[in-house]
């Protein structure tokens, strides 16, 4: 009595030090793939796609691992935090102008796109077409990790930029609504009631994600926390939540979080730089577990038939839907035919698809498996021919952007007792504020520069100091001045001191 057999042997603190150890190195390789990944043009998918298919059953870690719904659920919750960081790196000023076009491409364009891509399903390779609209609908969703870590590397056009990410933060909430109710056992639902249904999830999500955002965004800017290392950790649980009141509602939890983070990044929180950086850690975590996790979860020796269905598929996709897709959405916006092309090229698809992949596997959909196997190698096929071109086409369109002024660093931390915040400016490479005296500031009453730091040197300025790219300014800034006063902050670091006169303004 007492004696465990090898199965029944319980985990123990050195099995717990062995788990720590392989997950720290796993951890330690992917983050040296980001520079190999940064380097090469590659997104890094399918650097850590490789890494999950090394550790799986045909590769060196040998480790078994088949469950679809680990596998799903483990993906949707990394793609709740990978669109939460999306969201609170998105800036306002870029989505303003381009939300109504990016809302009919993630709406109107997926259901194009899924149409003829479906079509060639069927007729090119064969498929029924309950698996061809099942795989439509799975790749008619562009990739958010992929969109933001990609073109956040390419000095595109604001409205492109703002286009393509507004629209992988949309998309999944439409294709997911689609690929459930295509893998639903039983006839589909007239197209009118699935319709239907979507416009009311995306609506109830909507309204959840702004109420959510506002609040929350509201609470943080009123209520001082007793430590700077919680508002980091208050933004990501409002963002969650927001995903869990939206799906709770039976709306669009997806939706809800991306407009949620979206209010939050864009509301000038305090300590926001820091914020930020824990968001960026948390997404990268979340797309290093979540690609390992789909690279276990594929069988390499299992491709072989599927590869020439996915090589046709994605032809079909790249080459017809997607194109169609965008000319048919953004024609009633005037959108530039150059533009147009490079958004028709830059459908990056990702993790989010291969993870919609698997919805039909835990239904029970017949050929559920392949519809995984063909969209997996969809995928790293099209990421390998369209991630290290999409520079060098912006090039040959002529659509990349040099020599835009840095953004300025500042971080808030409010003062509750005397109803004031201190900012701390950080004055970045390519700024204009170089050069500009302290009076040019032309600060608003009640904000003033108390403190500059120099060369790890500290020193209270005078009217005439004259400031120096590098230099870290404290800024002390009355509540019912404090937004006018980081507005005219972030005004002269993009217009120098003539910034008021040649009509530039601070907006985020």
């Amino acid at each position: 009595m007492g004696r465990h057999t090898r199965e029944e042997r319980p985990l123990t603190v050195h099995h717990l030090n062995q788990l720590l150890l392989v997950c720290s190195a796993v951890l330690l390789v992917a983050v040296a793939a980001v520079r190999i990944s940064s380097r090469s043009g590659l997104p890094s998918l399918l650097v850590y796609l490789g890494i999950g298919v090394l550790m799986g059953q045909d590769g060196i870690g040998g480790i078994h691992f088949d469950s679809a719904e680990v596998t799903q659920v483990m993906g949707y919750a990394a793609l709740v935090v990978i669109l939460a960081e999306g969201g609170l790196g998105t800036k306002w000023k870029e989505i303003r102008p381009v939300l109504s076009s990016a809302s009919v491409l993630a709406t109107a364009g997926v259901a194009i796109s899924v149409g003829v891509t479906a079509a060639g399903a069927h007729y090119l390779v064969g498929l029924e077409w309950r698996q061809a609209l099942i795989i439509g609908a799975v790749v008619s969703s562009t990739d958010a990790a992929a969109v933001f870590s990609v073109l956040r590397r390419i000095p595109l056009p604001a409205r492109v930029t703002g286009t393509l990410e507004a629209e992988s933060g949309f998309n999944d909430a439409p294709v997911v609504i689609l690929v459930v109710a295509f893998s639903t056992a039983g006839p589909v639902e007239h197209w009118y009631l699935l319709l239907g249904e979507i416009v009311l999830e995306l609506a109830i999500g909507a309204a959840i994600g702004l109420a959510v955002g506002w609040f929350g965004s509201w609470g943080l800017r009123h209520v001082a926390l007793p430590a700077s290392g919680l508002y980091p950790i208050a933004v990501l649980a409002i963002t969650v939540s927001a995903y869990a009141a939206g799906a709770l509602a039976h709306g669009s939890g997806f939706l809800a979080v991306y407009l949620a983070s979206m209010m939050l990044g864009n509301a000038r929180l305090p300590h926001w730089p820091a914020t930020r950086g824990f968001a960026e850690g948390l997404g990268w975590i979340a797309q290093i577990g979540m690609f390992v996790v789909l690279g276990l979860l594929v069988t390499p020796h299992e491709l072989g038939d599927d590869i020439w269905p996915a090589v046709v598929i994605g032809l079909v996709l790249t080459m017809v839907a997607r194109p169609l897709s965008v000319v048919g959405s953004l024609a009633p916006f005037r959108v530039p035919w150059r533009e147009q092309a490079l958004m028709s090229w830059a459908g990056l698809r990702g993790a989010v698809p291969i993870i919609l992949a698997t919805i039909p596997m835990v239904n029970g959909v017949d050929a559920s498996r392949r519809i995984f196997n063909i969209v997996f190698v969809l995928v790293v096929v099209y990421t390998l021919v369209q991630g290290p071109t999409l520079p060098w086409l912006a090039r040959l369109l002529r659509l990349g952007e040099q020599g835009e002024a840095s953004d300025l660093g500042i971080e808030s931390a409010p003062l509750e007792r005397l109803r004031g915040h201190l900012l701390s400016v950080t004055i970045p490479e390519g700024s204009r504020m170089h050069g500009v005296e302290i009076s040019e500031l032309r600060l608003p009453p009640g904000a003033a520069v108390t403190l500059v730091v120099r060369e790890e040197e500290s020193f209270v300025p005078l009217p005439t100091t004259v400031l120096r790219r590098g230099d870290e300014l404290l800024v002390v800034a009355t509540d019912p001045v404090r937004d006018a006063a980081e507005r005219r902050l972030r005004a002269v670091a993009h217009g120098g001191k003539l910034a008021g006169w040649l009509g530039t303004n601070g907006s985020r």
